[in-house]
């Protein structure tokens, strides 16, 4: 049964902001010789590994709202001098969704599929979108 990872995006006030980070950090990957890819990591390792495999994403918390996500394909033990971590690895593609309000945690949260945001249609995104906060204000009261 899938399920999915709640993170703060920690230093990131937008999605086109992660974008870029995220761009940049595979590009040098790239010109360093590493094989380019996309890896999150994290103290521990889930538990329901299986779970997350099985087509879970990562939710990012952008500004107090889950704005983002991408998919996780796959996860991987990283040697660091503080010990061992877990990797997460993402698809690079980020797929905005709905705008749903999150408190702070520290690390990471499982997500139920049936509690995850819907994905955003491409008809529902444009340039000229209102304000994030907005949008999620006027979605808890029922005015979108």
């Amino acid at each position: 049964m899938t399920v999915h990872i709640l993170k703060l995006c920690v230093g990131v006030d937008h999605i086109e902001q992660l974008e870029t980070f995220q761009r940049r950090r595979l590009a040098a990957m790239g010109k360093a010789g590493q094989t380019p890819k996309l890896r999150h990591v994290t103290r521990h390792r889930p538990r329901r590994e299986a779970d997350v495999l099985d087509g879970g994403s990562l939710y990012w918390v952008i500004r107090g709202l889950v704005q983002v996500r991408q998919r996780i394909i796959g996860l991987e033990t990283v040697e660091t001098e503080n010990g061992r971590k877990c990797g997460l690895v993402l698809d690079p593609e980020l797929v905005r969704t709905e705008l749903q309000p999150r408190r702070p945690h520290q690390g990471w949260r499982y997500l139920e599929p049936r509690d995850a945001p819907p994905d955003l249609l491409t008809s529902q995104t444009t340039d000229d979108e209102m304000p994030p906060e907005l949008r999620a204000e006027l979605r808890e009261l029922g005015l979108l």
